[in-house]
């Protein structure tokens, strides 16, 4: 694809993945242009220029489309019928509007995956406590109550114990305003994670198997590639790769996976666009994810997803508290020996909010792993009265 300078992308979101996007594309010397609801977001202020509006908003999606090349998304959260708007009036937008119908609504992701012959968990909808009752019958008990749309990091998914949880659970989920849907308990032995990077003609490229590791449903660090067996790692990667055709994905995706007993392995979520479990990839991969998904929209060729080191742990620098906030412990964290930090620039701090990650390269994961949580917890997000 030929274009002249500079040539911008639009990005309908504002948030540290738009901002990690907005970085890989200058190094292509392409400009972004951002669409958010709010102004002054972290990747609106590095971007060539910020549309302040909501996602709906037919005037800033028209801005958006004259001044864009292409169109991409920071996340999964804006509405189908936006993404469509810009289809329907000559925009290029990747992952598409019917990619991202297929996406949005977690419990039917699973419905999909299983249509296509993708192992999952039990699951089914949930329209009231008989439902969950029926599904403990089944399953046993615990079970993993989840919201069908907008729940991430782990804001969306309560575990209940018993039939007397259930009420709690739903009064924490919004039920019944916002739909829910119920899952078996996966006795995993790890949480897996494959970024997939589909072009326009169908070729993809995977990164290696990654391991994450959860502290209170909220990822707090990735390790890569996972230790696991080879037949794991490939099976991972089939199905990883399964999932985003079964999507007919166009873009970067994040697909997370369990790994069960016996190495077997069960979609759990797939995100239609470049993941936490990839942030490792700007420092570790000849090709990082932001710089793959920039490709990928503007039609360019892929890149490669191999590793430059043997090993890279990423650690997620999460709020501490609310309010706004600053950053203490930035020179003690850069005076660690390898330690690559990112600070995402947010202006408000929430208690487990993602604010920031930091990756270490190594020879072994357990250098790297203590060498990225040292630099982490040298940072303080700290809330100003």
């Amino acid at each position: 694809m030929a274009f002249a300078f500079p040539a911008r992308l639009g990005i309908l979101g504002g948030g540290q993945l738009a901002r990690m996007l907005a970085e890989a594309a200058s190094t292509l010397g392409v400009e972004v242009v951002v669409m958010e609801r709010e102004p002054d977001s972290p990747a609106g202020r590095i971007a060539a220029r910020e549309i302040t509006g909501p996602w709906d908003d037919t005037d800033g999606l028209r801005a958006l489309a004259d001044e864009s090349l292409a169109i991409t998304l920071e996340n999964e959260f804006v509405d189908v019928a936006s993404l469509r708007w810009l289809e329907a009036h000559g925009a290029r937008v990747f992952p598409t509007a019917a990619t991202l119908a297929r996406c949005q609504d977690k419990h039917d992701q699973k419905v999909a995956a299983a249509s296509a012959g993708i192992a999952v968990t039990h699951f089914r909808a949930v329209a009231g406590a008989d439902d969950i009752i029926e599904a403990a019958r089944e399953w046993g008990w615990p079970l993993v109550l989840k919201a069908r749309h907008n729940s991430y990091d782990g804001y969306g998914n309560v575990t209940v114990r018993g039939s007397d949880a259930i009420a709690p659970a739903f009064e924490a989920l919004g039920f019944p305003a916002r739909g829910l849907y119920v899952e078996a308990w996966v006795p995993f032995v790890r949480e897996l994670a494959v970024i997939v990077a589909r072009g326009h003609d169908g070729a993809a490229v995977t990164y290696p198997v990654a391991e994450t590791v959860q502290e209170g449903h909220i990822c707090r660090i990735v390790r890569a590639p996972a230790e696991v067996a080879p037949a794991v790692a490939r099976l991972a990667t089939q199905t990883a790769s399964q999932v985003v055709e079964a999507f007919d994905g166009v873009g970067v995706f994040g697909v997370e996976l369990f790994q069960t007993e016996g190495g077997g392995i069960l979609f759990n979520e797939i995100a239609p666009r470049p993941h936490n479990s990839g942030h490792y990839t700007i420092e570790a991969c000849v090709t990082s994810q932001f710089e793959q998904a920039i490709r990928i929209t503007l039609g360019l060729p892929l890149g490669s997803a191999a590793m430059v080191t043997p090993v890279a742990v990423m650690v997620n620098v999460l709020g501490r508290a609310d309010g706004s906030a600053t950053s203490e412990g930035l020179d003690a964290a850069l005076a660690i020996p390898g330690a690559h930090v990112h600070l995402y620039g947010k202006l408000a701090s929430r208690t487990g909010r993602k604010m920031g990650h930091v990756t270490a390269l190594g020879q072994t994961l357990a250098e790297a792993e203590a060498r990225a949580l040292a630099a982490a917890d040298a940072l303080r997000l700290v809330a100003l009265e």
